[in-house]
């Protein structure tokens, strides 16, 4: 343990679970709850946004959106998330965390509603302020990463708090999961509520009018986990670390957590003074000082999060192929809009409810048993080598019978991306770095993840096109084909395994004792008892 710690935060680290962790995992989830419903529900409208908006009369294959307009339909959310992660996690520690979660919310709200409010007279129109809100709820939800991920760290006891921030990144996966069920629920309603043909036997009848709602109440439903949490988010206090560390106020921190804990805390004004004035405290961002205690650290949080991402989000190229071969999705001429819907929300919903969230709640069972470092390191490593398990025999796995294969070796993808780097990529940046720069190495950290989003889902959406031009989706170049995409996939995921030995361990420390801030010593002695508790 530090010397000279602060009560308070004594108080904290060693805190049995009680409710009020609970509490917080519920009121931080649910923001994370809201972000992957709202980031993932676009990928189940967008094939009837195309059939709607760009319909062909003399096409004998429905309407899509064209090459530019479905990346940025789908892309512009992660460049908003992208802005909005590094803009909150400054913002987080400059006001605090707990003023900043109530801005991100309200604006999570407000353009979730207003996504399904998108208008226009013409499909460029409407596609345009669909773009517009989607960017502007992307910055809410990019907020939401680095002040979710610190809330918790900073409340948690360092036992399991591990266990407590992957249990909030885990919401996601239910996030994700409950978009497909709405999608299914709302596409089944209005499919028998108003019956339509297939495309093949009646072009125009195959969308009826009516369908143009069922995007629209599927975007606007996710506004509602986020006001049913917008009040409890505003009546938690403000973490004691920010309190006594950052705004420097021993008395509100020590009122705040004798409230939350129900027992009673000394203020120590005059250590957080003594602690807080200290030199080796006092550095910044872009100081010397902070390149040689945390630039490796920042290095290697936010390098493996790009590598992570690139091949996360781009193993939702492979879904079509996957949903097609085991018979999932018919082709679409052979439905009509509100059945494809319906379909493409039951297949995301199967991938979700078996890969997807399995692995999430593996994590939270194992990561302060095994530890982050061990977890990321073979989360990378199976990735790398399911990936080469899809890509060397890739032409054995498209012939007939070998499907199912296929589709076991991309579920232990989305498990192990799940039950590794998906979930400490998110942890570990919210434990090692000072309190006063937490959130925005957070930030920038999920910031460097969302970038490598980008090139993931975008980047390789071309990449992954068949080489030769009559075989490219429509309006697509030609690309290097779906098996080189996978080698360069597991090429991502296996220099992800080598930049991790840049990450510490952070299990069973508490946040003073990785970051070194709260030792009341002279600042040699500090550096030095920095370098011998945090390097790997």
């Amino acid at each position: 343990m530090a010397r000279g710690q602060l009560q308070v935060l004594n108080a904290l680290d060693g805190a049995k679970t009680q409710w009020y962790h609970f509490t917080a995992i519920v009121i931080a989830g649910m923001g994370f709850f809201t972000d992957a419903y709202d980031l993932f529900c676009i990928s189940l409208v967008t094939k009837l946004l195309g059939r709607i908006y760009y319909y062909v009369p003399n096409s004998d294959a429905p309407g899509t959106l064209p090459p530019n307009v479905s990346a940025a339909v789908n892309g512009v959310a992660f460049c908003g998330t992208l802005a909005g992660q590094l803009f909150f996690g400054w913002l987080g520690d400059k006001m605090g965390r707990k003023r900043v979660y109530g801005m991100t919310l309200m604006l999570m709200v407000i353009c979730s509603l207003a996504s399904g409010l998108s208008f226009g007279k013409t499909a460029k129109g409407v596609m345009a302020t669909l773009c517009f809100f989607r960017f502007w709820l992307g910055f809410g939800i990019g907020g939401d990463y680095p002040l979710s991920a610190t809330i918790m760290s900073e409340y948690a006891n360092k036992r399991t708090r591990g266990a407590f921030i992957a249990a909030v990144f885990a919401m996601q996966g239910f996030g994700n999961l409950t978009g497909g069920i709405v999608a299914i629920i709302v596409s089944t309603a209005f499919k028998n509520r108003f019956h339509a043909p297939a495309y093949q036997v009646d072009r125009v009848g195959s969308t009826v009018p009516e369908a143009d709602f069922v995007w629209r109440i599927i975007l606007m439903l996710g506004a509602a986990p986020a006001v049913l949490t917008y009040y409890w988010r505003m009546k938690m206090p403000e973490t004691a670390r920010y309190t006594a560390l950052v705004a420097k106020n021993a008395k509100q921190a020590a009122a705040d957590m004798s409230k939350v804990l129900q027992v009673e805390i000394v203020e120590e004004q005059e250590k957080v003074e003594q602690l807080t004035s200290k030199k080796a405290n006092n550095f910044g961002l872009f100081s010397r000082e902070f390149a040689r205690r945390h630039g490796l650290h920042l290095l290697g949080t936010t390098t493996t999060w790009f590598l992570l991402d690139i091949a996360f989000y781009s193993q939702n190229l492979f879904q079509k192929d996957i949903f097609s071969a085991i018979g999932w999705l018919p082709k679409a001429r052979t439905m009509n809009a509100l059945e494809e819907v319906y379909r493409i929300a039951r297949a995301q919903t199967l991938v979700a409810l078996c890969g997807t969230v399995p692995g999430y709640w593996f994590t939270v069972a194992f990561i302060d048993k095994m530890g982050r470092f061990a977890i990321q390191l073979m989360g990378f490593f199976m990735m790398t080598v399911f990936m080469l398990g899809l890509a060397i025999p890739y032409h054995h796995w498209t012939t007939p019978g070998n499907h199912i294969g296929f589709v076991v070796m991309y579920g232990f993808t989305f498990f192990f991306a799940n039950f590794g780097p998906n979930a400490t990529t998110f942890i570990v940046p919210a434990e090692i770095f000072p309190a006063r720069l937490r959130s925005t190495c957070h930030g920038i950290s999920a910031a460097a993840g969302k970038a490598g989003a980008i090139v993931g889902s975008f980047g390789f959406l071309y990449a992954a096109q068949n080489t030769n031009r009559a075989l490219t989706d429509r309006g697509y170049p030609p690309g290097i084909g779906v098996r080189n995409s996978l080698f360069v996939l597991s090429i991502c995921c296996f220099l992800g395994f080598l930049f991790t030995f840049l990450v510490p361990e952070s299990k069973g420390k508490s946040l003073e004792e990785l970051s070194g801030e709260n030792e009341v010593a002279d600042d040699a002695d500090f550096a030095g008892g920095y370098n011998k508790t945090t390097i790997v």
